[in-house]
């Protein structure tokens, strides 16, 4: 079967695209990573329209990025809270956040600073678990003669 008739590739970053690489969703995981927990504060600084920011929010949810919690009964109302997924969604944010504010604005409208817990402001830089140098995207080959290694190993 040719390449063309096996349809697209399945792999991790397409499933990781599902779920969170829609414009609102990285934009609602921003505000919650700001603090931002409470559905009115999410859509007013995201401008997502609130169907599909209480779409979103929902997906998130379901999918065990963001947890909803009840903080007032009456009448009812939730906030939003990042998971142990929704955490490691971090370095990814700031990496994401750091290219945009290099190459696609000129001016950013707001210059995000992050403090790592030693106290430095935190420059995101992804290195390499065997060697400790920092990875470009020159560094990098694809090898196509195995699966890559699970994380789990």
């Amino acid at each position: 079967m040719s390449r063309k008739e096996a349809g697209p590739r399945v792999c991790s970053m397409a499933a990781a695209l599902e779920l969170v690489g829609e414009k609102w969703s990285l934009l609602v995981l921003r505000e919650v990573f700001y603090g931002v927990r409470r559905f009115e504060g999410i859509a007013q600084n995201t401008g997502a329209p609130r169907d599909v920011l209480t779409t979103r929010l929902r997906k998130l949810s379901d999918a065990g990025v963001l947890l909803r919690v009840r903080y007032s009964e009456r009448p009812p109302r939730s906030e939003y809270q990042l998971t142990q997924a929704g955490l490691e969604l971090a370095p990814t944010m700031l990496t994401l956040l750091q290219w945009g504010q290099r190459w696609a604005t000129d001016v950013p409208p707001t210059r995000a600073a992050f403090r790592h817990d030693c106290g430095a402001h935190l420059q995101a830089a992804l290195t390499c678990g065997a060697c400790g140098r920092r990875v470009t995207g020159a560094d990098l080959t694809i090898d196509r003669e195995r699966d890559p290694p699970s994380t789990t190993e």
